[in-house]
């Protein structure tokens, strides 16, 4: 199961943020786990933002649902890979990256042709590793 849209520099992230809450509504278990539809969100608002910001690009959004893992995926024009920095005490900026992967069970950086795709991965604590159901886990 998954969900693509794009996001433009001007009011991208905000617009972002809802329409995957929107999205997370259909998955079974972030009812039961609102701490990690909560992860999911601030991530996409950390990864929209560094595509806005630092690659001064509109942002191309990919939700996948896979039964274990929702991978959020942002694709944009800088072929520079992100860093994690150590901003100064009062810096407006330089934190996403470690906030991405502070919330994340797993996260990458790839180059293509045109950009780079960073990839958040995020596995609901209650989903059953087989289907993916939070019903059915511990049975």
């Amino acid at each position: 199961m998954g969900w693509a849209h794009s996001f433009p520099v001007s009011g991208g992230v905000r617009a972002g943020r809802e329409w995957t809450r929107e999205h997370l509504e259909s998955l079974p278990w972030t009812a039961a786990e609102p701490e990690t539809a909560d992860a999911v969100v601030l991530a996409v608002s950390e990864l929209l933002t560094n595509a806005h910001v630092h690659a001064n690009s509109d942002a191309q959004m990919v939700l996948t649902w896979d039964g274990d893992c929702l991978h959020v995926s942002v694709h944009d024009e800088d072929p520079t890979l992100p860093r994690q920095r150590d901003p100064e005490v009062g810096e407006p900026s330089g934190r996403g990256v470690g906030i991405v992967r502070m919330l994340a069970d797993d996260w990458e950086t790839r180059c293509q042709r045109h950009g780079k795709v960073v990839t958040a991965c995020f596995r609901p604590a209650l989903a059953d590793p087989g289907t993916g159901d939070p019903e059915t886990a511990g049975s």
